[in-house]
């Protein structure tokens, strides 16, 4: 009996030091890719990207696929977070809120604050920039030539415009006397074209520009059309009179200290991004303004009405002293005022060509 005791006791006590040695083995190798992928996140660049308008409006649309194309190039290295619809900035608070690092990227309209961007706002200038992707082309060749000091403080991505600029209105624009003492919402150079016009600009945000034309704040407004979709003015807007005049300048910039802080091979997709986002932008924008208008004929009733050339150099004519009123007021900020605006004229028919 004595003996049946010990040998039950040395196997009790074997299958413990079997059980002991068991749990404190490794981990097995099927646990490792666990602790691997943690480490691969935990090395990911995760970065903001703050912009204004509306998700599906075009600002938006390059910004998601900027986004797209940095984390498939850089293999998940770098993750993007996109806030749309000034939910992380408003417009008029992008460039101050990404030098103090409220967002890492932001993207900005030049025009809402024309003299804090002057150089770059020469671009809407009346100069007659035929497309989105001219324009876009344009500024970029502008902005690297004169290296504003308004962008000192940040890493320029890239920059784009709108398509030439048109009239939204309630009711039809056939001559200059039926614009004449119209309220339209426009923005940055815009003001001073509608002057020329004999109209009246109502500056806002474009965002609050459906509920003032409801309210009767305005009466149309002066942008390129693309927004009659993505903001559906084609419900309120019936009419769209084609002066394909000025553009909107935007850029996207970067926090200096987060440029200073990437690893050289994402900067260098970064870079390699600039023109062509410029270029995607250009062709994008104005593929978006012919889908809008086919959309808004279709689908809204909207009249797309076209000035007769006579009609066109009337209007014309009334805008070449908002250029030499620029020139005036860049050169007394002390600017190369001739040179920037015969760069820009020379760029234009370059790009034009192509």
């Amino acid at each position: 009996m004595k003996k049946q005791w010990i040998v039950l006791t040395l196997v009790v006590a074997l299958t413990l030091l079997y059980v002991g040695c068991k749990k404190s083995q490794p981990q097995s190798e099927n646990a490792a890719p666990a602790d691997s992928a943690k480490t691969q996140s935990s090395d990911v660049i995760k970065l903001t990207y703050a912009n204004f308008p509306p998700a599906p409006t075009f600002p938006c649309v390059q910004m998601e696929r900027w986004k797209t194309e940095v984390e498939k190039r850089t293999n998940g290295k770098v993750a993007v977070q996109t806030f749309p619809g000034g939910s992380l900035l408003d417009a008029k608070e992008m460039m101050d809120g990404v030098i103090s690092g409220q967002a890492d990227i932001g993207c900005l309209c030049m025009a809402y604050q024309p003299g804090r961007f002057m150089v770059t706002n020469a671009a809407a200038l009346p100069l007659g920039i035929p497309s989105a992707k001219v324009g876009s082309q344009a500024l970029w060749d502008l902005y690297s030539k004169y290296q504003p000091k308004e962008f000192a403080e940040v890493k320029v991505l890239t920059m784009f415009t709108t398509a030439p600029a048109n009239i939204m209105s309630k009711k039809p624009v056939r001559t200059l006397a039926d614009i004449k003492g119209m309220d339209l919402r426009a923005s940055g150079e815009a003001a001073q074209i509608l002057k020329a016009w004999g109209a009246n600009q109502v500056g806002m945000p474009m965002s609050s520009a459906p509920e003032a034309l409801q309210k009767g704040v305005v009466q149309g407004l002066f942008s390129s059309v693309e927004v009659m979709k993505d903001f559906k003015f084609a419900e309120l807007c019936k009419y769209i009179t084609m002066t394909e005049t000025n553009i909107y300048p935007f850029a996207v910039v970067m926090n200096q200290k987060k440029w200073d802080a990437l690893p050289e091979d994402v900067k260098k997709v970064f870079e390699e991004l600039t023109v062509e986002q410029c270029l995607w932008t250009g062709e994008y924008m104005d593929n978006h303004v012919q889908e809008s208008i086919n959309w808004s004929k279709a689908e809204q009733k909207v009249e797309v009405i076209e000035l007769s050339a006579e009609e066109k150099a009337t209007w014309n004519a009334l805008l070449e002293p908002n250029v030499d009123e620029w020139i005036k007021q860049a050169k007394a900020a002390g600017l190369p005022a001739e040179d920037i605006v015969d760069d820009l004229k020379a760029s234009i028919a370059t790009f034009s060509q192509n």
